[in-house]
């Protein structure tokens, strides 16, 4: 009896040891995780690399890839090597807000690249708000917006819808105006905006035709019937596309069937760029248009320097660059920048860090962060060549500074952002009043 409860004892002692042993081990496991994990600067990558959204959006989780290995070859930041999180949204725009809370919360990333459609960009805002955390958005928008936790280095109206329908009117002579836009904020507010805009340069209401299809759309016979009636008229006739995503391929094609060129009725794309090309017979295309803010075809050596790296990175000798992946080029330089000034990945400094800061775009130029959270920009037309590149047939004399508020509208002539002297999104310079947060 005494022999077996000295066992039973000594069992007792040795699977208590083993188990704090066990819990040493595990405690010093969590206590080196927890090292390895602040040895890295996490950055979220945000970008549907399935849907609809697909086509456009793959391409920027890569160029942020190709970005931190090209940081990290450098020796990272504050002597930390950056660590991407990937994460896929799907196109679903619900999904991008949670996508982007277990980013902040879970994954602990100090930074989001991410988002393409303003749905999307709507969707997390509350998110980057609730939680206090950075997104850079670099694709061209709608506008109506500055808020604290975004930096957009994608184009506002007055860095691409404006001036391609200034270029239209000048230089193509154009009368009407076909706006066609796939249904949901970006193409709806840029348009009321063109509306407002062309109607102040004395356009008549009967020479604007509007018309939204659902994302994805690919039935385009009777909408381009409907172009191609509109046009008929006598008139000099343009389309102004905001369609986004995988329906820009069924569009150009039916245009094609139709036998619509360029030189009858020039379609001038804003979301097309030389990606959306890449999966397109460019033949019915030749000499349609796009408004961006930075072109492949631009000849600079920095731009030389990107795509050659770029087609290195991805093993790829024809992969092509676009304006986004410039938008993601520059926000990320940008926050790099920012964070070597503050000295901290922390938001708050951040935040505080970005504006005033400068960094090379690829087309020869300075970009530079202002107050409202946009950036500087040239502004390039470009027509579509057999090879899916684009000639530039028109740009502006210099650089753009982004406006968040358009003057076009009523509601929004009097708004400017300063998050530098307001510390404000939405200052109404007549009443000297911060409106106060209204998305």
């Amino acid at each position: 009896m005494p022999t077996h409860f000295t066992h039973d004892i000594a069992t007792l002692s040795r699977r208590r040891w083993l188990a704090a042993a066990a819990g040493l081990v595990l405690g010093l496991a969590g206590f080196s995780n927890a090292k390895a994990a602040d040895d890295t600067i996490k950055v979220g990558i945000l970008h549907s690399l399935s849907g609809t959204m697909a086509i456009s959006e793959t391409t920027l989780k890569d160029t942020i890839l190709f970005l931190i290995d090209e940081q990290n070859k450098k020796g990272g930041l504050l002597g930390k090597k950056l660590e991407p999180v990937v994460v896929d949204p799907a196109s679903n725009w619900p999904l991008f807000a949670e996508k982007a809370r277990e980013l902040i919360t879970k994954d602990k990333v100090a930074v989001v690249f991410g988002c393409w459609t303003s749905v999307s960009r709507k969707s997390v805002l509350p998110v980057f708000k609730e939680l206090n955390n950075i997104l850079f958005y670099p694709v061209q928008y709608e506008g109506e917006e500055s808020e604290r936790n975004v930096f957009y280095t994608g184009a506002a109206p007055n860095q691409q819808a404006i001036p391609a329908v200034d270029y239209l009117m000048k230089e193509e002579k154009v009368k009407r105006w076909v706006l066609e836009g796939t249904d949901y904020v970006y193409p709806r507010t840029t348009n009321k905006i063109l509306e407002a805009y062309l109607k102040s340069k004395g356009v008549a209401p009967e020479d604007i035709m509007i018309n939204y299809t659902p994302f994805g759309f690919s039935d385009w016979q009777t909408e381009v019937s409907k172009i191609k009636t509109f046009g008929s008229a006598g008139k000099k006739t343009a389309v102004v596309s905001t369609i986004n995503g995988d329906a820009n391929v069924p569009f150009y094609k039916e245009l094609g069937n139709q036998g619509v060129k360029a030189t009858d009725i020039p379609v001038v794309a804003f979301s097309v760029g030389e990606e959306e090309l890449a999966g397109l017979d460019t033949k019915p295309l030749l000499g349609h248009l796009a408004a961006w803010n930075y072109f492949e075809s631009i000849k600079t050596p920095a731009n030389e320097k990107f795509i050659k790296e770029w087609q290195a990175y991805t093993k790829n000798p024809k992969r092509v660059t676009n304006d986004p992946m410039e938008a993601h080029y520059i926000g990320f330089n940008m926050w790099v920048k920012a964070v070597e000034k503050a000295k901290s990945t922390d938001p708050d400094k951040v935040i505080d860090a970005l504006p005033g800061i400068e960094t090379p775009n690829l087309t020869g130029g300075v970009a530079k962060m202002l107050p409202n959270h946009h950036i500087t920009k040239p502004v390039f037309i470009g027509e579509i060549k057999g090879n899916g590149q684009f000639d530039v047939v028109w740009k502006t004399p210099g650089l753009v500074a982004g406006d968040a508020w358009s003057k076009e509208l009523p509601g929004s002539k009097d708004l400017i952002g300063d998050w530098v002297g307001k510390k404000c999104g939405n200052f109404n310079t007549k009443t000297n009043k911060c409106l106060g947060s209204q998305s």
